[in-house]
């Protein structure tokens, strides 16, 4: 009988020991890792935490910034190359601080170096390090750059974006009538638009009369009244008195007093003054380019024609008593401050006018200069005799319709005179201001600076 064999395994000692030390070290290095991979993670977050306080305090200057300079304007004869030392000017340079001082903010300052406008270092939290500061300077003639640079602790970031000189858009060319001083319809007026009602509307400043509106008869305005004086009142007078399409009381409703204030354009008669050519002779009817030199008071009899431009010099009271033709511009070389009435044109009869377009070839530029009719700056200005179309803006200091005067105007009527507008009689004037989407030649636009946000980045640059 065999033996019976007996199976047994080899013990190998120590392996599950090597086994679970391994598996203490992965885990060990992944501790490890997770552990420096948590503190890079922090450091990055606290960076990117830093980061945005400066971003936040660069933002907090384009802010300030941004608003000082969107109250920026200057008169729009300005010479181009002198408009950003304007900006920079004293009175200017030191406007932002008064209008933080107002608001009892003073760590405000500001400097500039003829080429730079700076301002320095601001604080706006001491306990936390944040500030900022900013640089302005010219690119070109057109356009401004603004570097404003925040500050956290020890970081930095700097905001850039670009500001373009514009013209401010909204003025009283918006309007079919816009009068400094209050107006006044009697008889049967009729203030309408051509394609819509709004091209009628109407705009008031009154400063110094709290009875901005007066209608009395059958005269209506077909468009809105808005009125800056916030205590002005309107007085409607008659069954038919209207306003907005309704007679009273609704017509109330389409009278706003306290509207924001609107832009007069400063009206430069210089502007047209090299187009002249010769003084006036009496003797003739048909006058091309001419200047009225002062007082030489013509009065001028029907089958008169005036093409281009005739500059009228103070003083001078020029009248038209019969009918006359006028395919270019009048214009009157007077003082806008000045409500005297001491110079005036008065246009008794009848006129007929064509746009300035459609003069000869041979007159040049001033086929260009389109929009205006009459410029009169200083003068008052009186029509008494109906018209067709007048083919452009109306400026004066003191105006009146009376009579039968009336008919089709292809752009505003701006009384600058603080005294008061009149249309009386059958006076019916219409608004074609649809199609005009430029300022009219010869009157200066406020120059403003319009935010360019295509051109934002962040820097350091």
């Amino acid at each position: 009988m065999e033996p019976i064999k007996k199976l047994f395994c080899r013990k190998h000692s120590g392996a599950a020991f090597v086994i679970s030390m391994i598996f203490v070290l992965v885990f060990s290095a992944l501790a490890v890792s997770m552990a420096t991979l948590c503190d890079t993670n922090l450091q990055i977050a606290e960076n990117q935490r830093k980061g945005d306080c400066a971003r936040a305090s660069a933002e907090s200057g384009v802010d300030i910034i941004r608003f000082w300079l969107s109250r920026f304007s200057v008169e729009g004869a300005t010479e181009q190359n002198l408009v950003f030392n304007e900006l920079a000017s004293p009175a200017l340079v030191h406007s932002l601080p008064y209008d933080l001082t107002a608001n009892s903010i003073t760590n405000i300052t500001t400097s500039y170096n003829g080429t730079t406008l700076t301002i320095p270092s601001v604080t706006l939290d001491s306990e936390n390090s944040k500030s900022f500061s900013a640089e302005i300077i010219q690119l070109d003639a057109d356009t401004l750059q603004m570097d404003v640079t925040g500050v956290y602790k020890t970081n930095t970031r700097t905001i850039r974006a670009n500001y373009n000189f514009g013209v401010r858009k909204h003025t009283v060319f918006d309007y079919g009538v816009a009068t400094k001083g209050p107006l006044s319809l009697s008889g049967n007026i009729e203030l309408g638009g051509v394609n819509v009602s709004v091209e009628s509307d109407v705009y008031i400043v009154s400063e110094n009369s709290n009875l901005a509106l007066e209608i009395v008869g059958n005269s209506q305005i077909a468009g809105d009244v808005h009125i800056c004086n916030p205590l002005a009142t309107a007085d409607l007078q008659g069954g038919q008195a209207s306003v907005g399409g309704e007679t009273a009381p609704e017509a109330y409703d389409h009278i706003t007093p306290g509207w924001d204030e609107v832009e007069f354009p400063v009206p430069n008669p210089e502007y047209f003054e090299h187009y002249v050519v010769e003084d006036i002779n009496l003797a003739e009817t048909t006058f091309t380019n001419v200047r009225i030199p002062p007082n030489t008071n013509p009065s001028f009899s029907g089958g008169v024609t005036i093409n281009g431009v005739v500059f009228i010099e103070t003083p001078n009271l020029v009248t038209f008593t019969g009918h006359v033709n006028i395919t270019g511009i009048i214009v009157g070389n007077g003082d806008v401050t000045d409500d005297s009435g001491t110079n005036r044109i008065d246009f008794l009869g009848t006129v007929n006018s064509n746009p300035v377009t459609a003069l000869p070839a041979g007159f040049g530029e001033l086929r260009e200069e389109t929009g205006t009719f009459l410029m009169a700056p200083g003068f008052s200005l009186s029509f008494g005799g109906d018209f067709e179309t007048i083919n452009g803006a109306i400026a004066a200091n003191g105006i009146t319709f009376s009579g039968n005067a009336g008919g089709t105007i292809e752009g505003s009527v701006l009384n600058y005179a603080d005294t008061e507008m009149e249309l009386s009689g059958n006076s019916d004037l219409f608004f074609n201001r649809w199609a005009n989407t430029e300022i009219p030649a010869g009157f200066e636009a406020d120059i403003v600076l319009n935010y360019d946000p295509t051109s934002y980045s962040e820097g350091p640059f």
